[in-house]
């Protein structure tokens, strides 16, 4: 081996990380098997590849239900925001094409508008060169956890349940 050679098992990747490499803010705990597999991560931009599985077939053909295809748009438009309490208001998406098992599937997300704390985030997947899905995707960035925001702590109040700081 040449002096300059370097030993895999020596080389720790972590300590050669680019200073402006994205990290992943959101959706820390996802199964990513069922909802895509982040290939590439810049700030307002994702690529995720959905693999198909058994656990997706709707039928006896070998239809992949379109919720699944949904659930990987919606987590690439949650990855191109990539704040830590971005959650999803709306989309208007169209199914172009059937997933059939064995397909992968890969998704765009790109960050088209930012207003605020709102961000409308372009996805469109393909299977092959076909275009499959294609959506628009609304998302806010909240102070705090949906689960944990101000008015759900209201909400519990009104009905009697305790509330985090009274439990």
């Amino acid at each position: 081996m040449a002096e300059n050679d370097v030993n895999e098992e020596e080389l720790n990747l972590e300590d050669y990380r680019d200073d402006e490499q994205v990290m992943i803010q959101t959706h820390e705990r996802i199964n990513q098997g069922l909802c895509g597999e982040v290939i590439k991560l810049e700030q307002g931009y994702v690529e995720l590849r959905l693999t198909t599985l058994p656990e997706m077939v709707a039928d006896d053909i070998g239809l992949i239900h379109g919720g699944f295809i949904f659930s990987a748009a919606d987590y690439a438009a949650m990855l191109a925001v990539n704040e830590r309490n971005v959650v999803l208001v709306a989309s208007n998406c169209q199914f172009l094409s059937p997933v059939k098992f064995h397909d992968e599937v890969d998704f765009v997300a790109r960050v088209r508008h930012k207003e605020g704390r709102k961000r409308n985030v372009h996805v469109e997947a393909f299977v092959l060169d076909i275009k499959v899905f294609e959506g628009e995707f609304k998302t806010v960035i909240t102070d705090r956890h949906v689960l944990k925001l101000k008015l759900l702590d209201e909400e519990e109040n009104a009905s009697g349940t305790p509330t985090e700081e009274e439990s």
